[in-house]
């Protein structure tokens, strides 16, 4: 930063060349003194010269100062000693800034190590690179997940998985990506995660790599074991009343250790006998019905996908909805925000699945007056198509509404308790979701989601 001194001793030189120069016009014109308009001319030769001299000198100060910053060189220092007091403030600031970058410097290394050490404790890989592919940075849990030692440009992600690498290519910024990725220690399912910042020209591209079999592996294993839980629940009640009645029957036949005569048997003994193996019969039933269940739980059929207008699909469904409001209590509505918003998938079993939210609906709402069930079909945030069914019954609790989607879970007395898993079964052969949410008393919705 200049100094007001140097502006002073600028203009200081500058007034006195202006006087010389006046003085010089004088001598020649009235006094006409050629030795004191040789001198007068020689002192303003001499102090121009000095002026010019010493703005060069200035100037290539500051040109050195700024090449310095603009090279990333904040060591060098301008001298003070010997120094005129204007050029010594010069000095004296550029050093100052110099030091202030030398400091910002310091801060900014300190913060990178701070940050790079950060990189490296996470278990979750993290790769930085250019839109030309170089990496500028990837910790160690990126380089043990892709079982490299050195990462320096993307290419070399295709010696590794030709699939990762294209999966990595063409994932867009804000993209999230599940990739199965065979190595030595066996298949990983690796999570990708992308974000983008900077221009066009100098975009950087931040990826998270993320192993997610281990918690993928937990949550199969704890599904299974709920699903066992469930299982033994209801094979435990068909079979505890069928082997205590058997051995009712058996005692009524048995004296001590020893069979009762055949005269002793009366009609009310055969009678007895012979309800007791009907209850056995219908318990027999039951038990077959709800392996028969099980069987259809784990049999979902192909999808047979097919385009076809949302509308046409609510048309169907409107006539098959009209037969389970019996009592005609129920104001059921059907609203698409697009007209023409048509879906890739398998109409029956959308069909199937739309029915079976709407009958849950209904027997939800069965001592509800005042019922609204809505169906409606829209573009979720990411432009997907989706539909969902809501109504303002009772609603589910929290507690059981992490259980829904368990087979054979159900909080009606009849219920079988598989629709909705198989529901979110036949969801899931079609690349989607179903997902619910539920406010007690106020509103339950369950939204189907589509790919787009």
């Amino acid at each position: 930063m200049i100094s007001k001194r140097l502006y002073i001793n600028i203009i200081i030189r500058v007034f006195l060349i202006v006087i010389l120069s006046i003085l010089l016009g004088y001598l020649i014109v009235k006094e006409q003194s050629l030795r004191f308009s040789i001198i007068c001319s020689l002192t303003i030769v001499i102090m121009t010269s000095s002026l010019i001299s010493y703005l060069n000198r200035t100037n290539r100060n500051i040109r050195f100062f700024f090449d310095s910053v603009r090279n990333d060189d904040s060591n060098l220092a301008f001298p003070i000693d010997n120094k005129s007091g204007s050029l010594r403030e010069l000095h004296m600031s550029m050093n100052n800034v110099n030091h202030q970058i030398q400091q910002l410097k310091i801060e900014n290394r300190q913060q990178e190590k701070y940050f790079q050490k950060i990189l490296e404790l996470l278990a979750t890989g993290i790769i930085t690179y250019n839109n030309k592919g170089f990496v500028h940075h990837a910790n160690s849990a990126a380089k043990r997940l892709l079982s490299t030692e050195v990462l320096t440009h993307l290419q070399q992600i295709e010696r590794i998985d030709k699939k990762l690498f294209r999966t990595i290519k063409n994932l867009k910024p804000f993209e999230r990506y599940l990739v199965a990725v065979n190595t030595k220690q066996g298949e990983i399912q690796l999570l990708l995660k992308s974000t983008s910042f900077g221009s066009n020209e100098n975009e950087l591209i931040i990826l998270s790599i993320q192993d997610i079999k281990h918690e993928l592996d937990e949550k199969e294993v704890e599904s299974w074991m709920r699903l066992i839980r469930v299982l033994m629940h209801e094979i435990m009640n068909s079979i505890t009343p069928i082997t205590s009645l058997s051995e009712s029957l058996s005692n009524i036949y048995l004296s001590g250790d020893k069979l009762v005569l055949p005269e002793e048997v009366t009609e009310k003994t055969i009678a007895t006998t012979l309800q007791g193996l009907n209850v056995i019969k219908e318990q027999g039933k039951g038990l077959m019905t709800f392996v028969d269940s099980y069987r259809k739980l784990t049999r979902i059929p192909k999808p047979e996908m097919k385009l076809f207008k949302v509308s046409e699909l609510f048309s169907r469904v409107k006539i098959l909805a009209g037969s389970l409001d019996k009592g005609g209590k129920n104001d059921i509505s059907f609203l698409i925000n697009d007209p023409d918003l048509e879906i890739f998938a398998d109409e029956n079993l959308i069909s199937l699945v739309l029915i079976n939210l709407i009958k849950n609906a209904v027997e939800a709402n069965e001592n509800n007056p005042d019922c609204k069930i809505k169906i409606i079909a829209r573009c979720d945030l990411n432009d997907h198509p989706e539909i969902c069914v809501s109504d303002n019954g009772p609603g589910i609790s929290e507690e059981n509404l992490e259980e829904i989607f368990i087979p054979f879970f159900t909080t009606r007395e009849n219920g079988s308790g598989i629709g909705l898993s198989i529901s979110k079964q036949i969801l899931g052969a079609h690349g989607g979701s179903l997902k619910a949410r539920s406010v007690p008393d106020r509103e339950t919705v369950f939204c189907m989601s589509f790919k787009g």
